[in-house]
């Protein structure tokens, strides 16, 4: 009967959700106890924006009870991954945020990672773990190595895993960028030295026969590596974290000297690829932003590995967050609001022979300016609002209603009929114009 189907219903999902909390609970337990008193550490590494930050912000907010210190590397001046951060983020993870800066994490500044987790462990009860998200453009090579060759790391440390997040859409392309002689192709050693490979953005990539090939692609680099695919990097937290996923010995099948003192496995740079980073307080305009970045990604796109700002725009409490892949563009406002923080701008663009002269000038030319508007609130104006080949021109008499309304300066009612309101996205006479007095009194 339908009672009884219903009776086994729930019976059976009650034993799922039990066999999942069950699992759940074995997951937390292990990853807090299972590394012999050591402290476990994941290493998020991937190329410039597979979604490595989207990943740590899902796993913080998972709901394990886990504490976690975070160590973030960017490759240039200004940081953005610890802004993007919500609050109950940063709360969840006892606001033990730390950002090792202009660098890549496996060379200029990896002396700073060994100071960095040994001042850590003097804080070890505040948290149970620690997660590194690395620059995509960081060799994972020198950072585990970290972890052996250092004595005191050693003792303090468990090297839980090494999680390498890639694009589907873009692996191929990165797998087969052709570097100066010397210079080692970070993506490829990005998979060779994975526990666990996430194949992110499936979406993007909707036949199936195309995502085989992009997995065989990935197996003939790294073949024992479990391969997760996933869409804005969702995945089950007990899947990469107190896996003890990490096999040193075949790290040495294929790195040799892996173990050896001395510089670590050689890492060089491409030396066109550069980043430019810009930071400053004040507010930006919201519509000569959008078309600023729409002209850029046009022009300059293809140039473009990674790109992501965290930006105050005027008439906005929330911050606009962006990031890109090449054309691939995303951003808007967030729920995320600036409240008692500094409104600021910060940018960063990493890329193949970057103008960061232009870049700069871009971003300063969006800036609004610290001037009052030049109407006010009632007063009348001829707002923009058709084609310059209407019979007006495109003109429309209207009322100021209020200033800095959505982001736009004005916000406009039409005085005709309709009583339409409108915004008067820049405060220029291409938009907006003080209206005739013959207008008025028409």
């Amino acid at each position: 009967s339908k009672a009884t189907v219903s009776v086994l219903n729930c019976f059976y999902l009650s034993k799922l959700i039990a066999s999942t909390m069950a699992e759940a609970a074995q997951a937390v337990d292990t990853y807090k106890n299972g590394h012999e008193g050591r402290v476990p550490v994941t290493v998020l590494t991937g190329f410039l924006g597979a979604g490595k930050t989207t990943l740590l912000n899902h796993l913080l907010t998972e709901n394990h009870g886990l504490k976690f210190a975070i160590i973030e590397n960017e490759f240039g001046e200004v940081g953005i991954d610890e802004k993007i951060l919500s609050s109950n983020v940063k709360e969840m993870v006892d606001e033990e945020i730390i950002e090792v800066m202009n660098g890549c994490i496996c060379c200029t500044v990896r002396g700073d990672l060994v100071e960095t987790l040994k001042r850590l462990h003097e804080k070890v009860a505040k948290f149970d773990g620690v997660i590194i998200e690395t620059t995509g453009l960081a060799d994972p090579a020198p950072v585990a190595q970290t972890f052996f060759i250092d004595d005191d790391i050693q003792q303090m440390y468990a090297l839980d895993a090494i999680v390498t997040v890639v694009d589907a859409k873009h692996l191929e392309m990165r797998l087969d960028d052709e570097k100066p002689e010397g210079v080692e192709n970070e993506a490829q050693e990005q998979l060779a030295f994975a526990d666990i490979v996430l194949l992110n953005k499936t979406d993007l990539v909707p036949e199936e026969a195309e995502l085989l090939k992009i997995e065989a692609r990935v197996k003939s680099i790294n073949p024992n590596a479990p391969i997760i695919r996933t869409q804005q990097s969702k995945v089950d937290w007990h899947k990469l974290l107190g896996v003890g996923a990490f096999d040193l010995e075949r790290v040495l099948d294929f790195e040799p000297d892996f173990l050896k003192e001395g510089d670590g496995p050689d890492h060089e740079h491409d030396a066109s690829v550069s980043s430019c980073s810009v930071k400053f307080e004040g507010e930006l305009l919201h519509s000569a932003l959008n078309d600023w970045i729409m002209t850029l990604l046009r022009e300059k796109g293809a140039d473009l590995f990674r790109y992501k700002g965290v930006l105050a725009c005027k008439g906005m409490a929330e911050k606009f967050i962006f990031q890109g892949v090449g054309m691939l563009f995303s951003g808007g406002f967030s729920p995320i609001e600036w409240g008692d923080e500094t409104r600021e701008c910060r940018f960063v663009f990493i890329g193949r022979n970057l103008d960061t002269k232009e870049l700069i000038a871009g971003v300063e030319a969006c800036k609004v300016e610290d001037r009052p508007l030049r109407f006010a609130v009632g007063d009348f104006v001829l707002a923009r609002v058709g084609p310059q080949s209407a019979p007006d021109g495109g003109w429309k008499l209207g009322k100021i209603l209020k200033q800095w309304d959505d982001g736009n300066p004005y916000r406009i009612q039409l005085q005709d009929r309709s009583k339409v309101e409108v915004w008067g996205p820049k405060d220029s006479d291409a938009f907006v114009r003080a209206a005739p007095t013959e207008k008025i009194a028409a």
